[in-house]
């Protein structure tokens, strides 16, 4: 894992990461009109969960087994809310949001407490505890899960029941998403996440509340995990159990650390690529799960940086750098 966090230099990153943001923004307003749209909006409703996990484990170090109960969480909140209470969509993706940051308030509270497997593994418990409490709750449906979720109208003009209308609500907020984790990583509180992934004990030293920053980041990312999973129910007009199943945090592990790990373009590649596969299994006999099982070997075992960390370690060799 060690080996796996190893950095690009900054300066190569960023350049490549402008190229890919600019060429991404482009191929996002043209792809509805060569790509079925549904299929594209699933890939950037898990490409802003990859990068919002991206945020805990790629830049402060903490590795959660446990961001499916927000991804879900947030999907249930705003379904019930659409459905049950009538919002429109925007207050809907809200509550849904809201609530995923709670969730992440209360877990966090007591994962941070611990550290390595020890926080990995609180994550995990309590994710599933709120998976069981799922699976009893009144309100989310039980296995029959939130069904028939209505899109409504974004401000009272869209209507979110076209598809290409649609497609552009779920672009614009997975910019947005993308927006806020960039933000964060290059403020002064990103540094100080990284100082405390590099040397924990120096950033104590150094007269840091490591606790705080630790609970802020984690909350930061289950409310933009939140915010895709809210996405995602009004997409797919559904929320159900699969949406907060531990199955759904291996997910967002193995598409982050495909594409690598503590990069901006790396958790979106990982999650377009894992999306895309499961599309083109769904329909033949070969298992899905044993697909992603290998895909997950040979990225541990190969690309240790991930795809797109590799070939930034690759262009910083050919440029007579060094990683950081």
């Amino acid at each position: 894992m060690a080996e796996a966090t190893v950095q690009p230099s900054k300066t190569t990153a960023n350049r490549i990461e402008i190229v890919l943001i600019g060429l991404g923004v482009a191929a996002l307003l043209a792809l509805p009109f060569f790509v079925y749209p549904i299929f594209v909006m699933k890939m950037m409703c898990f490409a802003l969960f990859a990068c919002a996990f991206n945020l805990l484990l790629g830049y402060t170090g903490l590795l959660s087994f446990g961001h499916a109960a927000f991804f879900g969480g947030a999907a249930y909140f705003t379904a019930h809310a659409v459905k049950v209470w009538g919002f429109p969509p925007e207050i809907g993706i809200l509550t849904g949001v809201a609530g995923a940051a709670l969730l992440g308030l209360v877990i966090g509270f007591f994962a941070i407490r611990r550290q390595g497997i020890y926080f990995a593994m609180i994550t995990l418990a309590l994710s599933q505890m709120f998976f069981f409490f799922c699976v009893q709750a009144s309100f989310t449906g039980g296995e029959d899960g939130i069904q028939g979720v209505p899109r409504g109208t974004f401000l009272g003009v869209f209507d979110l029941q076209n598809e290409h209308t649609m497609y552009y609500f779920v672009a614009a907020n997975f910019l947005l998403g993308l927006f806020i984790v960039w933000r964060i990583v290059n403020s002064p509180f990103g540094l100080i996440l990284r100082s405390i992934r590099e040397n924990e004990s120096r950033a104590i030293s150094l007269g840091y509340s490591v606790q705080n920053y630790k609970l802020a980041a984690f909350v930061m990312s289950a409310a933009l995990a939140g915010l895709a999973g809210a996405i995602k129910a009004l997409v797919f007009q559904f929320a159900t159990l699969t949406d907060v199943a531990w199955q759904m945090s291996g997910e967002v592990i193995l598409m982050t650390l495909l594409g690598g790990i503590g990069t901006m373009a790396g958790p979106i590649f990982g999650a377009g690529f894992v999306v895309a596969l499961q599309n083109m299994l769904a329909t033949s006999d070969f298992p899905v799960t044993i697909a992603t099982g290998l895909i997950f070997m040979v990225c541990v075992l190969i690309f240790r940086r991930g795809i797109v960390g590799e070939i930034y370690a690759w262009l910083e060799r050919r440029r007579g750098e060094k990683p950081e």
